[in-house]
């Protein structure tokens, strides 16, 4: 296949060109120069869009502002490329005849959905509810997407979950309800580029969790018990390096529907985190290290 994809100097970006590289050919799009990038420009530019949109069987679109740029660019910038730049690449999309987008989205998404004081139990049918201009303009993209889709252009969604570096002994525990790997989230991509089904469809994408909707109510008041009962080799592992397990979890991002319909699965888990610690990979971070928080 011929992919366009889009933010492919971005840290995900670079993930999915991995990805694809080996069986496909890969047109990347970025305004910031990297070897993963051909095309340097903005997607929000049509001429841009055309030139790269020719012939291509398939657009993977990762480009975005996000979370960390809320409160540093203004609100009407996230407007431009978030939401008025999707509009425009389904219509460039369109009359260049490509059948098929995969829009990377967020589960940041849901903000207020998350009740607090609770666990709330997250899936594709939990309907969004927005707090920044982020969530708002990446929410606005995904409905031009399933209003747009088609018989000419069948478009997933991929609503992924935390995957940036953070401290290990966080990001561990996240893996089991609010967190996922990056090249699982690639992984992902590259399914939904074949997935077969109705003209629209999106999945929520994180890591493969022990708990079930039952357990809310446990998770939200003895979440570190829970977790001793359902993952006691992460808890030995937590242990091991005096880590201490969370103890209260308020979201679990079910990733059901990938695993059944878009035949997805996780490949690294919690473990995989300690084990990047250990090699000192630059995809996690000591625990304690001090970072900017994101909004979701």
């Amino acid at each position: 296949m011929k992919v366009v994809l889009t933010g492919s100097s971005g840290r995900l970006g670079r993930a999915i060109f991995g990805a694809l590289a080996p069986d496909h050919s890969v047109t990347g799009i970025d305004r910031q120069a990297f070897a993963t990038t051909s095309i340097i420009g903005d997607v929000a530019n049509r001429s841009v869009l055309e030139r790269a949109f020719e012939g291509a069987d398939a657009v993977i679109h990762t480009a975005a502002l996000h979370a960390p740029h809320v409160g540093v660019l203004a609100d009407a910038e996230f407007e431009r490329i978030n939401d008025q730049g999707i509009r425009l690449l389904i219509d460039v999309a369109l009359a260049s005849g490509v059948p098929r987008i995969v829009f990377t989205s967020t589960t940041a998404l849901y903000g207020h959905a998350i009740a607090k004081g609770a666990c709330t139990w997250v899936d594709e049918d939990t309907p969004p509810q927005p707090k920044s201009i982020y969530h708002r303009t990446k929410a606005a993209g995904e409905k031009a997407l399933a209003e747009a889709a088609s018989e000419k252009l069948a478009v997933r969604v991929i609503r992924m979950s935390r995957c940036f570096p953070e401290p290990a002994d966080r990001m561990a525990a996240y893996r089991l309800h609010r967190g996922v790997d990056v090249r699982d989230v690639a992984d992902a991509h590259m399914l939904a580029l074949s997935h077969q089904g109705p003209q629209f469809q999106r999945f929520v994408v994180s890591g493969a969790t022990p708990f079930l909707p039952t357990d809310v109510g446990d998770l939200a008041t003895r979440a570190a018990s829970l977790i001793e009962e359902r993952a006691p080799d992460l808890a030995a592992s937590f242990r091991q390096r005096g880590w201490d397990l969370p103890r209260s979890i308020d979201r679990v991002y079910s990733p059901g529907a990938a695993l059944e319909s878009l035949g997805w699965r996780p490949k690294y888990g919690p473990e995989e985190v300690a084990a990047q610690l250990d090699r000192r990979s630059l995809e996690v971070l000591p625990p304690g290290a001090a970072i900017r928080e994101k909004a979701e």
